[in-house]
C-alpha cells in the first residue's frame, strides 16, 4: 500500500504556512535536493468535520549531517532524552541548532496495587471517557469519585493476576527507546518522550521536560493504530490545553500524527504475528482468526462521529488482504471487548461471540489484539485469562494468542518512517479563543456548581452500596 495513504496529520494552523514551513526546513537545514523536491508535494489538504487534516503523501528521506554527539544529559522515562545533536539552521543573522522531539501518547497504568484507585479516578474524571451533557459537567469529579472507589475492588484483582500492576510504562519507555534508535539509524537525531494520560509519567511533565530540552520541532505519536476521541483525542486535547497557554510551546511546530492503521509497516507486522502464531494448531487452516479491538460506547460514533469503528474495520481489511496475499484464507471475525456500564457500546461483544462460535463447533481460534500495541491488562488478564476461559469453557478446544507488537522491529522501524514523514508538515499550534467554558467559569456558577455537586456527592457516598466499597477500600 502507498504511503500516500498510510496516515493522517492533524494540523492547528491554517494551510497558508504550509508550504513556507516545509520549504524552509530544507533551505535552513540544509537537506538534499531529493527530499526538498518530494516535499514540495507531500502534503496534501484534506478537508474533514471541523478539523483540518493533512495527509503526508510520498515516502520521505530526511539526511542529516552524520557527525553525532555522545548522548549525555539527564533520563527521562527510562529513556535517554537529553542534548542530542539536531540540524544545523543558517539564518542571516546566526546559527541555530533544530532539536528534533517526539512524543509517544499512551494510556498509562498503576504499577502497583496501591495506584489503581487513583488510577481509575483519573480515568473516570475525564469527560472524553464519560461524556456528560454541559449543564452537568460540575458532577464530572464526584462521578469519577464514586466508579473509582465500586470498580477497584475488581479491577485490583486482574492487575494481580498479572504480577501486581500494569507492564505499560515499562514496555512504552522500551519502544521510545528502540524509536530513537531507529531513527539514528536513518541519520535522524532526536529525543523520544512519553506521555501518559492517567499516570506517570503525565502529559505535563513530559510537556516541561521538552520545554527544558529547548525542543524546536515536534512530531506527537499516538500508540494506538486508529483515532478515537476517547484515546487519541483526549490526550491532543490535554496537550492542546497545555500548548494554548504557552507562549513558548504556542509557536512550537508540531505535527500530529492522528492514526496509522492504514500503514504499510504497521499491517505488515500485524500479519506477520498472526502467520506465526497459525501453525500452533492441529489444523491451521481451519482456525478462526479472533480480532479482538478495545470497544467504545456507541454514542461516540452515531453522536460524536467518532471515526473509530470505520477506522478498525478497514484495518481488518487490510490485514486479511495481506494475509490472503500470503495465501492464508482463514475465516476471521471482529469484536469488541472491555465494555463498562450501562450504555451501549460497540458489538458485537467479544464474550457473546466467542460462546456463539463454541456453539456453531469452531474448535480452533487465534485471537488477535488489533487496537493495542503493548501488553497490558486488556491482552494478559482480560483476553488470556477471562476470554480464554470462556472460549475453552464453550467448546473450543484450541486456543491461540497473538502477542503484541511492543518492540517488534518491523513496526517500530515503521514508527521511524511515519515521524520522519510528518517533520516536514510540524506548523505552530494556533491560539484558540476562549471557549465556552472558559467563559461560563464566573465565581457565581462556580459556588453553584461546588454546592449542588457537593451535596449530589455527598447523597451518593452514603449510600449502602458506597459505603460497603469504602468500607472494602479501608480494611
Amino acid at each position: 500500500m502507498e504511503a500516500a495513504t498510510s496516515y493522517r496529520i492533524l494540523s492547528q494552523m491554517n494551510l497558508r504556512n504550509l508550504n513556507h514551513n516545509s520549504t524552509s526546513l530544507c533551505a535552513q537545514a540544509r537537506l538534499p535536493s531529493t527530499f526538498c523536491n518530494t516535499t514540495k508535494a507531500s502534503v496534501a489538504l484534506n478537508s474533514n468535520s471541523n478539523d483540518k487534516r493533512f495527509n503526508a503523501v510520498g515516502r520521505l528521506s530526511l539526511s542529516f549531517p552524520s557527525q553525532r554527539k555522545k548522548f549525555t544529559g539527564e533520563t527521562f522515562c527510562s529513556v535517554g532524552t537529553c542534548a542530542y545533536p539536531g540540524i544545523s539552521i543558517e539564518s542571516d543573522s546566526h546559527v541555530t541548532e533544530e532539536k528534533i522531539g517526539v512524543l509517544l501518547l499512551n494510556l498509562g497504568g498503576p504499577e502497583t496495587l496501591h495506584d489503581v484507585q487513583p488510577f481509575l479516578f483519573n480515568l473516570f474524571a475525564d469527560p472524553d471517557i464519560i461524556r456528560l451533557p454541559r449543564l452537568f459537567r460540575f458532577l464530572q469529579q464526584p462521578l469519577a469519585q464514586i466508579i473509582s472507589v465500586l470498580r477497584a475492588p475488581k479491577s485490583k484483582e486482574g492487575y494481580a493476576a498479572i504480577g501486581g500492576g500494569s507492564p505499560l510504562r515499562k514496555i512504552t519507555d522500551e519502544q521510545a527507546n528502540a524509536l530513537k534508535l531507529a531513527l539514528e539509524t536513518k541519520e535522524v537525531s532526536a529525543n523520544v518522550y512519553v506521555a501518559m494520560r492517567y499516570w506517570y509519567p503525565f502529559t505535563e511533565e513530559a510537556v516541561q521536560q521538552i520545554k527544558r530540552d529547548m525542543i524546536t520541532r515536534l512530531v506527537v505519536l499516538p500508540l494506538y493504530p486508529q483515532y478515537s476521541i476517547s484515546t487519541t483525542g483526549s490526550s491532543v486535547r490535554i496537550l492542546r490545553d497545555i500548548f494554548r497557554d504557552d507562549t513558548y510551546l504556542s509557536r512550537l511546530p508540531v505535527a500530529i500524527i492522528q492514526s496509522w492503521y492504514q500503514r504499510e509497516g504497521y499491517i505488515k507486522s500485524m500479519a506477520d504475528l498472526i502467520e506465526k502464531e497459525l501453525p500452533i494448531f492441529p489444523n491451521p487452516d481451519e482456525a478462526i482468526i479472533f480480532f479482538s479491538a478495545h470497544g467504545v460506547p456507541v454514542s461516540y460514533v452515531e453522536d460524536a462521529g467518532d471515526p473509530y469503528k470505520d477506522q478498525m474495520e478497514e484495518c481488518i481489511f487490510l490485514i486479511m488482504k495481506e494475509l490472503k496475499s500470503r495465501g492464508i484464507n482463514n475465516d476471521h471475525t471482529l469484536a469488541y471487548q472491555s465494555r463498562v456500564g450501562p450504555v451501549q457500546w460497540l458489538k458485537p461483544y467479544t464474550d457473546e461471540v466467542l460462546v456463539e462460535l463454541g456453539q456453531k463447533g469452531v474448535k480452533s481460534l487465534l485471537a488477535v489484539p488489533v487496537s493495542f500495541v503493548s501488553e497490558h491488562i486488556e491482552t494478559l488478564e482480560e483476553i488470556d485469562m477471562e476470554y480464554k476461559h470462556l472460549a475453552l469453557e464453550s467448546g473450543i478446544a484450541n486456543w491461540g494468542r497473538v502477542p503484541a507488537l511492543n518492540c517488534t522491529t518491523s513496526f517500530i522501524t515503521d514508527l521511524a518512517d511515519a515521524v520522519i514523514e510528518a517533520l516536514p508538515s510540524a506548523i505552530a499550534m494556533s491560539t484558540s479563543n476562549t471557549t465556552s467554558e472558559e467563559v461560563n467559569n464566573d465565581i457565581f456558577g462556580y459556588v453553584a456548581k461546588l454546592f449542588f455537586g457537593s451535596i449530589l456527592a455527598f447523597v451518593l457516598l452514603l449510600s449502602p452500596k458506597m459505603l460497603l466499597a469504602c468500607r472494602n477500600q479501608v480494611l
